[in-house]
């Protein structure tokens, strides 16, 4: 039995495990210790998150608490993934008729981030958001990446499930 307080006034709370009541209050105060020992560990997770929402604030919270530095983008249209995290690219915006042609050049997004990163931080998180669209082979590259650059860690959102879990990366490359 678990006593709360609320508003002033002493209730007696008694858990239950039957509508999971205990399970969502302890999601609420999870520490995310499993979770960064895992991500350390692999370097890589699959992530399936609640589609309410909520769940993915927290655990890039707790990722900033233990000094790393994150980074969320989406993974529609990213294009060639390789050239976009740690390859000089070119962008061309359209030009409608109106205007010349151009190429602009970007900085590839993780070294750039690499370079900017504080000296006591960990790491770069890098979060990436819709990973359900992502082909095998790109799947593939963001398996290799944290082992080609150890200070960047991959966290992929691949769906919703009930209840925050995650999954080594790797789990998903389907042997062919």
């Amino acid at each position: 039995m678990v006593e709360v307080l609320l508003v002033g006034v002493r209730h007696r709370w008694r858990p239950m495990h039957s509508n999971g009541v205990l399970d969502k209050l302890m999601a609420l105060i999870t520490t995310g210790k499993p979770f960064i020992r895992d991500l350390e560990a692999t370097g890589a997770l699959a992530l399936y998150a609640p589609l309410e929402g909520g769940f993915e604030g927290r655990y890039l919270r707790r990722l900033r608490a233990n000094g790393y530095e994150t980074l969320a983008i989406t993974a529609r249209g990213l294009g060639d993934l390789s050239m976009y995290l740690t390859g000089i690219h070119g962008v061309r915006p359209p030009h409608l008729g109106k205007s010349n042609i151009r190429t602009y050049f970007i900085p590839p997004i993780v070294t750039y981030n690499l370079e900017k990163l504080p000296p006591k931080s960990k790491g770069l998180v890098l979060w990436i958001l819709e990973g359900y669209v992502l082909s095998s082979q790109e799947i593939e590259y963001l398996t290799g990446l944290p082992s080609s650059e150890p200070r960047v860690k991959v966290a992929v959102e691949m769906g919703g499930d009930r209840a925050f879990r995650w999954s080594p990366l790797k789990d998903l490359l389907v042997p062919a």
